[in-house]
């Protein structure tokens, strides 16, 4: 990573909670469609899932992106 990159510095679980927050579980269940996000969805269990699913890390975190881009 380097220092241009939107993702340096963020963490995983503020990636997470900010989705969760701008969009809710339904919402980002829409977006990413994995279990951990459609039944009893937390911020932990979704954490761990993520971390050990590369694939899915990268479509939480290319959301994110694109939730930042739609802000500005």
């Amino acid at each position: 990573m380097t220092a241009k990159d939107p993702l340096h510095g963020v963490t995983l679980q503020a990636i997470l909670t900010a989705l969760v927050e701008r969009l809710g579980w339904d919402g980002l269940a829409q977006h990413v469609d994995v279990r951990c996000f459609k039944h009893e969805p937390s911020i932990k269990s979704s954490l761990t899932f993520l971390r050990k699913t590369p694939w899915a890390r990268a479509k939480v975190e290319q959301l994110y992106l694109q939730q930042l881009r739609q802000q500005k």
